[in-house]
């Protein structure tokens, strides 16, 4: 709703076109501030709050739309089907808003919820559950490493267009320099988790392991992967078996109980969540591959519907809606009692938990192209390369696209700075209001850093 709302003042005011601070501080109300209450002073009447969002973004959407989102119409066909010579004017891997709001949307959810849960004000049951069930922030967890793979599929389709191969060997040595300095980010956090005596809960990832070491796993993970003909159907496939087959050993051996209950007495038991739910994180990883695969190419030919005159672009919506009813329609056959009667379990990252977050992200993904396509009228439809940038550029919000741009480097901010609140301020006896206070400094200052990370042009790759 929040997205909705920025993109209905952009496309009938131009109202972050001149971005001064009232748009700056708008922009960070409505993308970063909206998701905060969210999940705090709105948790329980999330009703009301959509309301306040969606009333004036319908209100402005029947007013009619500006020259700039509304894209002049070639007088014979349009860029999808230009001569030769013209398509070579348009990037075959268009950068895309509607996946930049998401990517972006998904990491300010992600950097509340990590500090947010220390205080009252954020309900329980957002909070990661112990063994069965789900939550937001296992959502949020799942979420992270399938939009981890959704990028992963650039460098695979750069090298499909320029007829590269590369071996497994140069693909190894280019994941682990992704992978190195995420092992390093989870030495750091050992060390500190370990030295400072900070709370933790062993449950999620074990004693010694934490989230950064699984992120390490996935570039290494898919370069292996190489040894696959890199096509969607095979990756789909493999990461459908490979979540599949460690649910049957789950079910048919004793590991289930062994991660679940057994003494903590070695390394590999003192760590058994986080190493064996590497499977279920590699096949998240994987699908959100495959959608990447899916999406990212230009598509070559572009069915459209006419609203209000103007041709609305229908084939990467229709596959994002496919997946999402696909991955759900997965999702009920394992956990429907009359079928397999399978239960969602983050800790153990089984076959339901990768259906369920790959389910819930196409659908996301869906949700946020098609407030794209019908708020920007015409939007990818551009038939030279500078003006679908310019384009892309006026669609995206520069809050959102700054959380993207550095998504990991604010992620491992987000951790420091939740360390030193806690090192500082007993949240849980905090009252509503002081909660809620240091919760909007916390994310100023990471809307801060990330907005001057981006207006400097910086990208820091962990």
């Amino acid at each position: 709703a929040a997205v909705l709302l920025w993109c209905a003042l952009q496309a009938r005011r131009d109202f972050f076109v001149n971005y001064d601070y009232a748009a700056l501080i708008t922009d960070f109300l409505l993308n970063v501030g909206a998701i905060l209450a969210a999940v705090t002073i709105y948790s329980s009447t999330p009703f009301i709050l959509n309301i306040f969002l969606f009333l004036p973004a319908i209100s402005l959407y029947l007013l009619p739309p500006n020259s700039r989102s509304r894209p002049k119409r070639p007088s014979h066909t349009n860029g999808y089907m230009e001569k030769d010579k013209d398509k070579t004017l348009l990037d075959p891997l268009p950068e895309r808003p509607y996946i930049t709001h998401y990517r972006g949307s998904m990491m300010v959810v992600t950097c509340v919820a990590i500090l947010a849960v220390d205080f009252k004000v954020f309900p329980r049951r957002y909070a990661k559950v112990e063994t069965w069930g789900t939550s937001l922030m296992d959502m949020g967890v799942g979420s992270f490493v399938f939009s981890a793979g959704l990028i992963s599929a650039r460098p695979i389709l750069k090298a499909r267009i320029n007829d590269s191969v590369s071996t497994v060997g140069a693909s190894l040595k280019a994941a682990a320099r992704h992978s190195l300095p995420l092992l390093a980010l989870g030495l750091v956090r050992l060390y500190s988790v370990k030295g400072l005596d900070y709370a933790e809960h062993v449950s999620e990832y074990g004693v010694h392991w934490n989230f950064f070491f699984t992120l390490a796993v996935l570039p290494l993970s898919g370069a292996l992967l190489h040894l696959l003909p890199q096509r969607l159907s095979t990756i789909h496939i493999f990461a459908l078996l490979m979540s599949g087959t460690y649910e049957a050993v789950l079910h048919f051996t004793s590991l289930k109980a062994y991660i679940l209950t057994a003494p903590r007495d070695d390394f590999l038991g003192q760590n058994r969540e986080g190493i064996f739910s590497l499977s279920g994180y590699v096949s998240i990883f994987l699908m959100g591959q495959v959608i990447g695969l899916d999406i990212l190419p230009r598509q070559k030919v572009a069915p459209t519907f006419t609203m209000a005159g103007t041709r609305v672009q229908l084939q990467t919506l229709t596959r994002l809606f496919f997946w999402a009813a696909w991955f759900s329609v997965l999702l009920f056959l394992a956990t429907s009692y009359r079928i397999v009667g399978l239960h969602v379990s983050r800790r153990l990252a089984n076959l339901p938990y990768v259906l369920w977050v790959s389910a819930f992200n196409c659908a996301q993904l869906a949700l946020f192209c098609a407030v794209e396509r019908i708020i920007f009228l015409g939007s990818h439809m551009d038939t030279d390369k500078a003006a679908e940038t310019r384009r892309s550029k006026y669609a995206t919000s520069s809050v959102l696209g700054a959380y993207n741009k550095n998504g990991l480097a604010i992620f491992l901010l987000a951790n420091l700075l939740t360390g030193a609140v806690n090192m500082t301020t007993d949240t849980l006896k905090a009252s509503r209001e002081r909660a809620m206070a240091t919760l909007f400094v916390y994310m100023g200052t990471l809307t801060t850093v990330a907005t001057v990370l981006q207006q400097r042009k910086m990208s820091i790759k962990l």
